[in-house]
C-alpha cells in the first residue's frame, strides 16, 4: 500500500480505498483475516487509530466485520457488493453524464452503440 501524504483525501480514506481495491481484486478472499490494527499501523508507519478509522469505514460499508477476540473479516458477498457499488458509481459517474452530452450534440443512442463498438474494435477497452 501506498499513501500520498500531498493529497487532500485522509489517509484513513486512503486506507480504506485500498483495502477495498485488495478484498475487490481477491487480494483479500471472503471469510479470510484481514491484518490486524497494529500490524498495518506497524508495517504502514502510520497512526493506528488511522488505521482503525480506515478499516471502519468498510465495517460500516458491510464489507468487513469485526469478531471480537479474534479480528477483523472480510464478509461474505464483499466482492459482490463493491461491484455493485461500482457499477451503481459508473452509472451516475460516467453514463448519465455521457447522455446529457450525447443528447446535446444530437447522438442517437445508435450511433451511440457505433461509437461503443469503434472503441472495442480500435483496440481502446479489451472488449
Amino acid at each position: 500500500m501506498q499513501f500520498n501524504f500531498d493529497e487532500s483525501s485522509p489517509l484513513y480514506q486512503q486506507l480504506a480505498d485500498q483495502l477495498e481495491e485488495m478484498i475487490f481484486s481477491g487480494g483479500f478472499d471472503e471469510g479470510s483475516q484481514v491484518p490486524s490494527t497494529t500490524q498495518l499501523s506497524q508495517q504502514l508507519h502510520i497512526n493506528p487509530a488511522t488505521v482503525l478509522k480506515g478499516m471502519n469505514i468498510l465495517v460500516d460499508k458491510d464489507l468487513l466485520e469485526k469478531r471480537r477476540g479474534l479480528g477483523m473479516f472480510v464478509k461474505k458477498g464483499a466482492q459482490q457488493k463493491i461491484m455493485e457499488q461500482r457499477k451503481e458509481s459508473f452509472y451516475n459517474d460516467y453514463v448519465k453524464s455521457l447522455l446529457i452530452e450525447a443528447d446535446k450534440l444530437g447522438i442517437t443512442k445508435q450511433h451511440l452503440l457505433d461509437l461503443i463498438e469503434r472503441g472495442e474494435n480500435d483496440g481502446s477497452i479489451n472488449g
